[in-house]
């Protein structure tokens, strides 16, 4: 599994630290200026690199220090979903997850929900996946 996180709603030793109650399950964390830079052909080479699962943590949705990047995010990984289905593995593996708190827990929470979610999807089968854009 892959977490992108916004670098200035986030801190990377939290999310470790975080993370590390995933039971059973290798993170891999990546930190951003801000969640609105990831762009659709990083977001696919995850997948391609082997990840079942791929979360967007963004930072409190009026608080993004930069015009529109937590919906740039969002819409980023809604395009992913789609491009997902289009080659045959289906939705649900995207998830974007808007900080609300100072909370650790709330995130640890929802990337549990997701990651439970992920492991209930038919395994995938790694294959290459061409990306032209």
């Amino acid at each position: 599994m892959y977490v992108f996180y916004c670098s200035n709603g986030l801190k990377r030793d939290q999310l470790t630290i975080d993370c590390n109650g995933l039971d059973g399950i290798t993170v891999k964390a990546i930190g951003l200026p801000c969640s609105g830079k990831i762009d659709i052909p990083y977001l696919m080479k995850a997948f391609e690199t082997g990840a079942d699962g791929v979360v967007i943590i963004t930072c409190k949705q009026s608080q993004c220090r930069y015009p529109e990047g937590n919906m740039r995010a969002q819409k980023r990984a809604e395009a992913v979903e789609s491009l997902l289905e289009e080659v045959g593995m289906g939705k649900g593996r995207m998830a974007v997850i808007n900080l609300k708190e100072d909370d650790p827990e709330q995130i640890l929470g929802e990337i549990k929900d997701f990651f439970d979610k992920v492991r209930n999807l038919p395994q995938l089968r790694h294959r290459s996946i061409t990306f032209n854009g």
